[in-house]
């Protein structure tokens, strides 16, 4: 399957969305609580609407399980060999506490397996995408880049390719001995304290940094940090875009006692714990 037209539209829908949530982080917007106290805003639903109208115009449309619609029956999604996994704002927390760590998640799911993902960063104008078969890129600037979009149906790929570094970005430092490990900011549970110290016996330098959101597993596929150990809860939308862009650049998302990837469209949408690794990573 030739994907070139799909980077290109969830790459549209993401930058379009960030405009919306810009605006709204922008403004003093409210919040909303969710039945499981999860934050809600604007700019959730704003992004949610605007992503979905991009994925689902066109000749090929596919099925859209989002964050924001999460509520359809497993009996009509286990038929899906292929559907769009979205998270139109990762990060609400982040988002609300304005700390610019949030970012619009697209992913493609191909019989269970992401082929495809995108990550915006609005704030810090960075996107992300990876692809199989084509590798994973970051763009710097990416709403300048692309600043004509705006009823734009489709960028040919070589012009998103001319604007994108591909990753992993090799370390000019040359040889690095420290391993460095990124954790969540808000999820840094008892069981992922105990497993960096489990690292700590077999490396001499460790270096421990955070981010929130999906960032962490982009800065996996660039090569600015190591593993990612989550042992606290997420959802497939929270993981499926950064997997498809870890596993593009040469890294894996895997369960945490084993080497067996992430799935989705599951029954139970809830990931299990997993680790993600770089491209040469050999942690366990």
């Amino acid at each position: 399957m030739d994907f070139d037209t799909y980077i290109s539209a969830t790459i549209i829908a993401a930058l379009e969305a960030g405009k919306a949530i810009i605006k709204v982080y922008e403004s003093d917007f409210s919040v909303e609580y969710k039945a499981d106290s999860s934050p809600l805003t604007l700019a959730d639903k704003q992004a949610h609407t605007i992503i979905k109208e991009y994925l689902t115009t066109g000749d090929d449309v596919f099925p859209v399980l989002s964050e924001e619609g999460r509520c359809i029956p497993f009996e009509e999604r286990k038929n899906w060999e292929m559907l769009w996994i979205v998270d139109p704002l990762d990060g609400t927390k982040e988002f609300v506490n304005r700390n610019g760590e949030f970012t619009v998640n697209i992913a493609l799911i191909q019989k269970t397996k992401p082929v495809l993902g995108v990550i915006y960063s609005p704030v810090l104008d960075k996107l992300y995408f990876g692809c199989k078969g084509k590798g994973a890129y970051v763009i710097t600037e990416a709403s300048n880049r692309f600043s004509s979009i705006s009823g734009v149906k489709e960028i040919p790929i070589e012009t998103i390719i001319e604007y994108a570094q591909k990753l992993p970005i090799k370390n000019k430092k040359g040889n690095n001995t420290t391993l460095t490990i990124i954790a969540s900011r808000s999820h840094f549970s008892g069981e992922t304290e105990e497993y960096v110290n489990s690292l700590k016996e077999s490396y001499s330098n460790i270096e421990l940094i955070s981010a929130g959101s999906s960032l962490k597993m982009c800065l996996i596929a660039e090569g600015k940090a190591h593993i990612y150990p989550r042992f606290a809860p997420t959802m497939e939308w929270d993981t499926a875009a950064g997997q498809a862009i870890v596993e593009a650049s040469g890294g894996r998302v895997v369960l945490h006692d084993s080497e067996e990837k992430l799935a989705y469209n599951k029954e139970n949408l809830l990931n299990p714990w997993f680790i993600v690794k770089t491209k040469g990573c050999t942690c366990r």
